[in-house]
């Protein structure tokens, strides 16, 4: 099974490596349900990005600010390993 990826619209450059390296990326702003995803990439630039702090959710959240496309990569299988 694919790993099933949100990320913000505006990190074109990590969704484009993501979808590289196999994972199967869907626009964090199309999403309903979170806990569908193995995990969620955000920007990190607002501290409640789109609400996801006050929402419930086991999906791990990943802050992209400051790192590379490939530095986001190698933290979401850190995270789902």
């Amino acid at each position: 099974m694919k790993t099933k990826i949100a990320v913000e619209d505006t990190l074109t450059g990590v969704k484009d490596y993501l979808e590289k390296k196999g994972w199967d990326v869907t626009s964090l702003q199309k999403t309903g349900n979170l806990d569908a995803f193995d995990a969620i990439v955000v920007t990190g630039q607002d501290s409640n990005t789109l609400g996801i702090e006050k929402t419930q959710t086991k999906t791990p959240i990943i802050t992209a600010r400051g790192q590379s496309a490939e530095q986001v990569y190698d933290e979401i299988r850190r995270r789902l390993h």
